[in-house]
């Protein structure tokens, strides 16, 4: 089952579910994988602490034209629906960092002045994390991109096909609603949207729904420091029929142990028992839709 717990906002403490989930899985000594999809700020790895075991460069290409060869028709201009290449005195420029590498501007030239090159755009890291004490162990694989690159799906879709094909995937998914957020998102079983109960918390959980909502996935809310604020959050879910998986009150030893990269060792005994009750609901939500056809 691949779970994708994402959040309309950063700082929800999204990634405080995602590896909670994924430790509280392993100390059942149930096969786990945790997977950072935020490869523009991976942070996973603070709370797990993998041994990382193979790290492979993530390579894409773009476009690079022959002057000599181009007739100035402005096909790969036209075709290109990200701007990656504009045209300047009847010549074509390219900018290697907007291009998505689909390849139509190749297909397209009439001259074949357009050719592709390699460029690497960050590395894919895997390994294996432990919990002590903890019967199982946790596969973990992160994306990193480099600095410069401002295009993140290409490297969320690489790290994506390392996803195992058995056993619990925990997808830890970019904050927001925009193309990185929905690439880790697509092919996910379930989304489990973490949100606060704030006025800021709240906005960006409608738009998260409606994004989940456009993608056709079954999801449900976790609320975190779900003692501050006001009942907004739960009377919106409420009203809207949108379960609420699961709750951790604002800790003060949560979030001191948080800051000292010490967060598992005190959020599973204290709020375990609130992470097992979100993986039995998603588990039981996930079974009735399949179920239901």
């Amino acid at each position: 089952m691949k779970i994708a717990v994402a959040s309309g906002k950063g700082g929800t403490g999204k990634t405080t579910v995602a590896a909670g989930l994924a430790a509280m899985l392993a100390e059942t000594g149930a096969g786990v994988a945790y997977v950072d999809c935020d490869v523009e700020e991976p942070n996973g790895h603070l709370f797990l602490c993998p041994e990382i075991g193979e790290t492979v460069p993530a390579i894409t290409t773009y476009p690079v034209v022959d002057a000599a060869k181009c007739v100035s028709c402005g096909k790969c201009r036209d075709i290109c629906q990200y701007r990656a290449i504009v045209m300047i005195m009847d010549k074509p420029m390219v900018f290697p960092e907007m291009c998505h590498s689909c390849g139509g501007c190749v297909l397209v030239c009439p001259a074949g002045a357009v050719t592709e090159e390699k460029r690497e755009i960050g590395v894919v890291e895997t390994g294996t994390a432990r919990i002590p004490g903890a019967p199982g162990e946790i596969g973990f694989l992160h994306g990193r991109l480099h600095v410069g690159q401002i295009l993140s799906p290409p490297l969320i879709r690489r790290v994506k096909t390392g996803i195992p094909d058995e056993g619990a995937v925990i997808m830890d998914c970019p904050p927001g609603t925009s193309c990185p957020a929905v690439t880790s998102m697509r092919g996910a079983d379930y989304v489990l949207l973490v949100t606060e109960p704030t006025p800021f918390g709240l906005n960006d959980l409608r738009l998260a729904v409606e994004t989940v909502r456009e993608l056709r996935l079954p999801f449900g809310v976790f609320i975190n420091r779900a003692d501050i604020g006001t009942q907004d959050t739960e009377r919106y879910c409420t009203r809207h029929a949108i379960p609420v998986l699961g709750r951790i009150p604002d800790d003060r030893q949560v979030a001191e142990a948080y800051s000292r990269g010490a967060l598992l060792e005190t959020l599973l005994p204290l709020y375990g028992e609130a992470l097992r009750d979100a993986w039995r609901g998603m588990e039981r939500e996930t079974a009735s839709r399949a179920k239901a056809g």
